[in-house]
């Protein structure tokens, strides 16, 4: 390499390799805790450098998992009988349902649905008070569709140091290509995230087809159009700023977080001081830390912070940071760790064993001569998370899911409701006997016909008609229910009022499956009359 050339790469922020020891980065975090930022800052571009290891590996297989089930669950089939639709995941607004595989949620159980927001606020807490920000650094959406995009970027237009040398070249043809290539992968992404999710709300192999013929829903391409435009907005160009700006839950989490709450941390107690000249420092008798200074955990980080200012609003927990910092730790023959996810009250520990008498650190007490660290040295591990908080958490979050489950296996698919006519409340009929009128809607929660018998109880010598129908007054009635619909009737119920008394009486209309085992009943009134 030239000597023009390697200014070029220190300029734009490439790794100055040095013989014996890692690459190092010129690079300075865009975010600072020291550093107060104005109230609207120019947006500065980081350039996340691709990371190697376990956390990054994990990340993948979450982004691969969550954006699977995202896109691929509208496509997936539940038979559910002739009568019902068989996508396995439908929000049908038209008829006001919701399927979920085997459930079938109405209107009026929208508690199911209430219910899946406490469990997911709790979750919530509970992931947060266990492993901090985790749910943002590894399953939040916006984390997942930067990552994409990300990817889309270094794929096109190469790792870090060329996506910077190519911002700072002039306009060319190549330049151009690339930055089209890599725009319209984008938008071609985020058309598909803005088609996946109304695919959710009508069946989706019919839709499909009806986008592309110009005959679905007006409604339908402007919900495309608008999800379109923010995925790609906020995946492609926004990226930290949403967490930084946009999202509450960075504010909210300081208190979801204790003493024993995994977080990113970078342990300055065996890190400083820090040094990139280590061969001349120990040649000259200096202590110095296991930090090189090599900012390999800026140039990777998403959020463009330094793990090593402490904890920052701006931190997401991906862990890319620890990645890249025992890459380099391991090509100095060090152990890892020096990042890693450690609580507050194991830091503090080894803190205090890192300092000396006069309150300086001392990385030399926290390590054996080989370099290795101390058996006296606190180790966090996931054991730390389970303390009564947690358990609490996860308790409450277990007992609304299983309470949830029971009540969904366990809840009747028939329902009756009932209205007695208000004017006439009753009428007397030639035979002596008192009428009242009432209107019986049946509600058919299942995804079949039924025939159902109905009958009074509570009433004796009551007797049942239906207006129209030409039948003599009878004890019970049977009529059909279309499978998931309500149906609405008409019933006359007539007494003797000899044999029933006068004034009002309780009632108790009974439905029952004729071929099932379910039924329903209602409490009602029954006027005969005052007496006179």
């Amino acid at each position: 390499m030239s000597t023009a050339d390697s200014a070029a790469d220190r300029a734009a922020g490439d790794p100055v390799s040095r013989s014996g020891g890692p690459d190092r980065y010129d690079v300075e975090p865009v975010n600072r805790r020291d550093r107060q930022q104005p109230l609207y800052a120019p947006k500065k571009k980081i350039y996340p450098k691709r990371a190697e290891g376990y956390f990054r590996r994990l990340k993948w297989l979450i982004m691969a998992v969550t954006l699977t089930i995202y896109y691929v669950t509208p496509w997936l089939r539940w038979d559910r009988g002739e009568f019902a639709p068989d996508q396995a995941v439908l929000i049908d607004l038209m008829n006001r349902r919701f399927y979920f595989f085997m459930i079938e949620i109405w209107p009026q159980e929208f508690y199911y649905v209430a219910g899946m927001l406490v469990m997911a606020g709790i979750g919530l807490f509970l992931v947060t008070s266990s492993v901090g920000r985790a749910w943002c650094g590894y399953a939040c959406p916006q984390t997942v569709w930067v990552d994409l995009f990300i990817w889309v970027e270094r794929l096109v237009e190469g790792d870090r140091n060329k996506r910077m040398r190519l911002d700072q070249q002039p306009w060319g043809p190549g330049k151009i290509a690339k930055r089209v290539v890599k725009h319209g992968i984008w938008l071609a992404i985020a058309v598909a995230t803005g088609g996946a999710w109304i695919f959710y709300f009508a069946d989706a192999p019919t839709l499909f087809t009806d986008l592309f013929t110009g005959e679905a829903a007006g409604i339908a391409y402007s919900t495309v159009a608008v999800l379109t435009f923010t995925t790609y907005t906020l995946g492609g160009h926004m990226r930290e700023q949403i967490c930084t700006y946009m999202c509450p839950w960075p504010r909210i989490q300081g208190a979801m977080l204790d003493e024993n709450s995994l977080t990113v941390t970078y342990n300055d107690w065996r890190g400083e001081p820090r040094s990139r000249h280590q061969k001349k420092s120990a040649h000259e008798g200096r202590v110095l830390g296991d930090c090189v200074d090599c900012n390999a955990c800026v140039a990777v980080c998403p959020m463009g912070i330094d793990i090593r200012d402490g904890q920052q609003l701006e931190c997401i927990t991906c862990a890319l940071c620890i990645d890249a910092c025992d890459s380099v730790m391991g090509k100095l023959g060090r152990p890892g760790g020096l990042i890693s996810y450690a609580t507050l009250n194991d830091y503090n520990a080894n803190m205090a064993l890192a300092k000396d008498s006069a309150g300086r650190i001392d990385p030399a007490r926290v390590r054996r001569a080989d370099g290795t660290l101390s058996d006296a040295v606190r180790h966090t591990t996931w054991r730390s998370i389970m303390r009564p908080r947690t358990l609490i958490y996860f308790l409450v979050w277990a007992a609304i899911g299983l309470f949830m489950v029971w009540h969904v296996s366990a809840r009747e698919r028939l329902d009756l409701n009932v209205l007695h006519d208000r004017n006439p409340q009753f009428v007397q009929l030639s035979n002596g006997d008192v009428r009242n009128g009432y209107t019986i809607k049946i509600l058919n929660m299942m995804p079949e016909p039924r025939t159902l018998r109905l009958t009074v109880e509570g009433l004796p010598g009551a007797l049942m008609t239906m207006p129209g129908a030409g039948d003599a007054p009878r004890r019970a009635i049977f009529l059909d229910a279309r499978p998931d619909q309500l149906r609405a009737q008409r019933i006359f119920v007539q007494a003797d009022p000899d044999q029933t008394g006068a004034g009002d009486h309780g009632i108790r209309f009974r439905i029952h499956d004729v071929f099932g085992s379910e039924d329903a009943s209602y409490e009602a009134s029954f006027v005969a009359g005052d007496g006179r």
